[in-house]
This record gives structure tokens, C-alpha cells and sequence, in this order.
């Protein structure tokens, strides 16, 4: 079986099934990085790659990180292990943001968790998520939402399991300033209804990373939800909908100066517009100021408040805090 074919079953395989870190170290220079020579690369087989993206030291040799382009989507990258890729041209770490899109690869352990404030009653939610790595082209990521509450149309509080969702992401290129992916999210109807979850949909999307100038990055993307199952979009509401995102932050920090390593202040925006005819189209724009802080040891801490700007508002304003572990 051909590289190619195995990683397409591969894919296939995951698929069916169904808004991030840099370590400690320092990156080699432009001259340095991307130039050692194809010949001395080691030769995975699909399967190895993917046990050594999952359990392998992708952080102590960053000089083994090449250049993926568009170009060779369907012919490279399939069967090597994926490398934590390095610092942008400005020298900003690839990273996850809260209420952002990602748009880079990660390995870790993230716990996110949101207070809702809104006239509906208050409301909070809280998730466990996993990257996993299985080459440098595919990741799969794991939504696991342990506790949804919120008061229902009977005016009681429900608290609930949500519902669970499985993203498989495709990296689509990467150069040393861009990073650029694919990713198709599958959400299960594991949650209640009156939490307005118990929704079945399929969410395409497209999103990127940029990081040209100093410590200044820029990250964004745009998705489509189309949600498919009878009692989702009857009873929870559901509905259609384009979601756009555009986030910009500046590093201040080097990684090591803890507990402010890292330290980023940014601005995620975020867009709803329903697109089908089931309801009012009434378009969502929120701001979501944050800051994410490397506490030590591979501990990251998050922050922020997400606020509306459109009427009607959705809810007065969401408390954000995460915990992350990279591994």
C-alpha cells in the first residue's frame, strides 16, 4: 500500500468515526530552519508517523520542521510525524487564543470554561478538549462539554452533558509566517434540549495564522453550521449559519519569563448571520477582549470577556477563563 493510499484510508477511517503552544525553546534562524535536506529524513510508515505525532518528542529538534505547501496537499506530509512547528517571522509563538480560531496544529489539553450573564438567567458551561496530532497534514480534536447549565423555557435550571463533538483538521500549508488549515466538525445530540443543545450538524470551515511583524499576530477564518436533525433544529433553535472570525494580539513577554511568559493581549471578533428561513436572520457581532500568560512547566493560563455589539443582544456579556497543558 502507497504512502498516499494509506493515509487517505486513514482519513477516511477518522472521518467515519463521527472559535495552543509552543514549548521552551528557540527557534533556529531563517537560514537555519527548513534547509536540511530530504535525504536525511527518516522514512515513517502512516502508522509510525502517527504513534510518534502522539507520543514522540516533537519539540526538542525543531530544525526537523519543513516548509508544507498547498501544492503537495495530497503527496506530502502524510507519513511524518508533526513537528510543533516554529515562531513566526515576527518571532510570535504559534499559539491558541480564547473565542479565537486556530488555524496551527497543537498537542495539548485545554479546559475551558464560560459565566454567562444575559436576562434569561445566568448561564455557564465547561469542556474538556484534546489535540491529537496523528501526522503533520491531519489532527483530530476532541470537544468534550462535561456541563452545560442553564435555566430552560420552564423557567428551572437544567445542568446536562452537551453535546460532544469530533473536528478533524487538515493542515492545507505552512511557511514560517503562515499556517493555513481545513477542518470539518462533527457535533453529536448528546445534549438537552433545554439547554438548547441535542443538536446533530456538520460545521466546514477555513481558517489561518499570520505573524509577519514583531510579536503582532492575526488569525481568523470563516465556517458554515448546518445542523441536520429534527428535534435540533425544532426544538433547541438551530439553525444555518455563516460564523466568521478575525483576531489580532501582540506578545509582549519571552517564553521563559514566568508566570508572564508568553504573555498576549488581543481582540477576537466573532460573526453569526443565520442563512436559511426558519426564523428571524438577526446578525450576532460579539468582541471578546483576552490575554493568554505561560505560568511554567508547560501550564498556560487564558482570560477574557466576550461582549456584544449587535441588537438584539444575546446575552449582557460571557466570563472566559481556560487552563492548558501542552504534552
Amino acid at each position: 500500500m502507497t504512502a498516499k493510499l494509506a493515509a487517505l484510508v486513514l482519513v477516511l477511517g477518522l472521518g467515519g468515526i463521527v472559535a495552543p503552544p509552543t514549548p521552551g525553546w528557540t527557534a533556529g534562524s531563517p537560514a537555519q530552519v527548513g534547509i536540511s535536506p530530504v535525504s536525511a529524513r527518516r522514512e515513517y510508515s502512516v502508522f509510525d508517523a502517527a504513534k510518534e505525532s502522539l507520543f514522540g518528542d516533537p519539540y526538542s529538534d525543531p530544525d526537523r520542521w519543513q516548509p508544507l505547501s498547498l501544492g503537495t496537499l495530497f503527496t506530502e506530509g502524510w507519513d511524518e510525524p508533526w513537528i510543533s512547528p516554529p515562531k513566526g517571522g515576527g518571532g510570535a509563538p504559534r499559539q491558541s487564543w480564547l473565542n479565537a480560531f486556530n488555524g496551527v496544529f497543537y498537542r495539548l489539553a485545554n479546559v475551558p470554561f464560560g459565566w454567562v450573564h444575559g436576562d434569561g438567567g445566568d448561564a455557564y458551561t465547561g469542556s474538556l478538549n484534546l489535540f491529537t496530532p496523528f501526522s503533520r497534514r491531519f489532527e483530530v480534536e476532541w470537544q468534550i462539554p462535561f456541563i452545560v447549565s442553564s435555566r430552560g423555557s420552564d423557567g428551572t435550571r437544567h445542568n446536562a452533558f452537551g453535546d460532544f463533538a469530533v473536528t478533524t483538521r487538515f493542515l492545507l500549508s505552512e511557511t514560517r509566517d503562515v499556517s493555513q488549515s481545513f477542518n470539518l466538525t462533527f457535533r453529536t445530540p448528546t445534549g438537552d434540549i433545554d439547554n438548547h443543545n441535542g443538536v446533530a450538524a456538520i460545521t466546514p470551515d477555513y481558517e489561518f495564522w499570520a505573524n509577519w511583524w514583531r510579536g503582532f499576530v492575526v488569525r481568523g477564518g470563516a465556517a458554515l453550521a448546518v445542523p441536520y436533525n429534527h428535534d435540533g433544529i425544532r426544538k433547541a433553535g438551530a439553525r444555518t449559519s455563516f460564523l466568521g472570525n478575525l483576531s489580532a494580539g501582540y506578545y509582549f513577554t519571552p517564553h521563559d519569563l514566568t508566570p508572564v511568559g508568553d504573555l498576549v493581549w488581543y481582540v477576537s471578533t466573532n460573526l453569526t448571520q443565520p442563512t436559511d428561513d426558519r426564523g428571524l436572520s438577526t446578525t450576532t457581532l460579539t468582541f471578546t477582549p483576552g490575554f493568554r500568560t505561560h505560568l511554567g512547566w508547560n501550564w498556560f493560563l487564558f482570560g477574557g470577556v466576550e461582549v456584544p455589539a449587535t441588537k438584539p443582544e444575546p446575552f449582557d456579556y460571557q466570563v472566559l477563563g481556560e487552563l492548558l497543558k501542552v504534552f
